[in-house]
C-alpha cells in the first residue's frame, strides 16, 4: 500500500489520506471544494463546486499515477437531489467520452456544508 499526497488538491481534514494506491488500483477519498492554494471553503453554486472537486479528484489522480480517464466508478453525494441536472452536466464535461460506473445519492449533510462531494477508484494506466 502506498499513501498519496499532493499539495495540488486540499490537504486532509482528518486522519485519512488523500488516496491510497493498492495493486493495480487507486483509492481516492472524497473530494470536497475547497481551493488548495488556500485551505479556503469554495460556496458558489453546484456547478461551480463541482468544477473544482473534479479539478481536486484529477490532481490526487495525477499524483498517483493515473488520471480521470482510468476512473472505474465514482460515488457523488449531493446535499439536495435537485442540483443533480447541474452536477451532472459539470461531471460529464470532466469525463468526456469515458464513462466510469458511478451512484450519485442525495444525503442529509457534506462536510463543511458543502453541496458536492465526489469519491473515486481509478486504475493505474497499462496495468489493465
Amino acid at each position: 500500500m502506498r499513501a498519496v499526497h499532493t499539495n495540488a488538491a486540499p490537504a486532509a481534514i482528518g486522519p485519512y489520506s488523500q488516496a491510497m494506491v493498492v495493486g493495480d488500483l487507486v483509492y481516492c477519498s472524497g473530494q470536497i471544494p475547497i481551493d488548495p492554494a488556500t485551505g479556503e471553503l469554495f460556496t458558489g453554486d453546484v456547478a461551480a463546486q463541482a468544477t473544482l472537486v473534479l479539478s481536486n479528484l484529477a490532481a490526487v489522480l495525477r499524483e498517483a499515477g493515473t488520471s480521470l480517464g482510468c476512473v472505474v466508478k465514482t460515488t457523488v453525494y449531493l446535499a439536495d437531489m435537485a442540483d443533480f441536472p447541474a452536477a451532472n452536466a459539470v461531471y460529464a464535461q470532466a469525463f468526456g467520452d469515458h464513462r466510469p460506473a458511478r451512484a450519485t445519492v442525495a444525503v442529509a449533510g457534506l462536510p463543511r456544508g458543502v453541496a458536492v462531494e465526489i469519491d473515486a477508484i481509478a486504475a493505474l494506466p497499462g496495468r489493465w
